[in-house]
């Protein structure tokens, strides 16, 4: 997939796949089959395994599927037909967690962790099953000992895994028991190290517009003054980069970018350079995340809205606000 198109702009639209056209077949048909979950099982299998060892792609794509399968029984039907299958085993564990995170409990840690490890067993280069297990740890709070061995075994399988990070950063957030200086101080033991088009480049922008959505949601003096969080200092550089960078065609190969342009676009408007964003939002061709645009509204929507005021602030030639 060329990363990005210079065709004309399609219409904003709500894309779980990010431009992954196999994702995008596999899941037209799970959500066509229904009730066939062994089928839908198989389609999953058969994607995973033409994946292979991309392991930005594997994450990907097993986020996704898992995301849309949980609750459906699928996960449940392939672990019983094979239950020794690695590809089995870390979409289970990955739908298990989807829904502790959406239930923030879990019934079953010991089960869980014992299907990662086995996995891990199986597949000793594969860092899905650490992914699984640092996701497990926003749920079941390990000890700062067990995140960071799991972190190390993460990253030493895939040094810029971007699921890790982006787990990781939901860990230490203060939204799930962390605390602003964790995250802070975790983003600021990787940006130097990170290479710029790195799948997980994003960190640091994506931990800044959730402290600038956190500071909207406070209120008062603090919401009106925001969008001063992107000024100056580490995070302004990291923002001027981005912007000069990311848009470029073939700058990005990771599967996830275009969720990392939504950032960019987001974090470029909410900074005042709405003019700026303008190539972000070409780049995209209409591709929409749900977060960081649904904060405080449907995301097509605001995303339109913002999208607008680029081109606006484009022809007349400001940054636009």
């Amino acid at each position: 997939m060329p990363l990005f198109s210079t065709r004309p702009s399609r219409r904003p639209r709500l894309s779980r796949s990010l431009g992954d056209t196999q994702l995008d077949k596999v899941l037209g048909k799970l959500s066509k089959r229904g009730s066939g979950k062994a089928a839908d099982a198989e389609l999953i299998a058969e994607l995973l395994t033409e994946t292979g060892d991309d392991w930005d792609l594997r994450g990907h794509r097993v986020s996704v599927l898992a995301g849309a399968a949980s609750g459906t029984g699928i996960a449940e039907t392939w672990l019983e037909r094979d239950p020794d299958d690695v590809d089995a085993l870390v979409f289970h564990s990955w739908t298990t967690l989807v829904r502790a995170l959406e239930e923030r409990s879990l019934d079953d840690t010991d089960t869980l962790i014992t299907r990662c490890h086995r996995a891990a067993e199986l597949s000793p280069a594969d860092p899905l099953p650490w992914v699984v297990l640092l996701g497990t740890a926003r749920v079941v709070r390990f000890g700062h000992k067990d995140v960071d061995a799991l972190w190390r075994q993460a990253t030493a399988r895939d040094p810029w895994n971007r699921e890790a990070f982006a787990q990781m950063l939901a860990l230490l957030s203060p939204e799930e028991g962390g605390s602003s200086a964790s995250v802070l101080d975790f983003v600021d033991a990787v940006r130097t190290r990170i290479p710029a088009n790195a799948p997980c480049a994003a960190v640091e922008l994506t931990a800044a517009v959730r402290q600038y959505q956190g500071l909207l949601a406070q209120g008062g003096m603090r919401a009106m003054t925001a969008g001063q969080l992107f000024e100056g200092g580490h995070l302004a550089a990291a923002l001027h980069q981005a912007a000069a960078l990311w848009p470029k065609p073939g700058f990005f190969q990771h599967a996830a970018a275009p969720a990392d342009l939504n950032v960019l676009a987001y974090a470029l408007c909410a900074a005042g350079r709405a003019a700026d964003a303008h190539p972000v939002f070409q780049a995209l061709q209409g591709m929409v995340t749900p977060w960081p645009w649904d904060v405080d509204g449907p995301a097509l929507q605001r995303f339109e809205q913002h999208l607008a005021k680029s081109e606006r602030g484009r022809q007349g030639g400001i940054g636009g606000s």
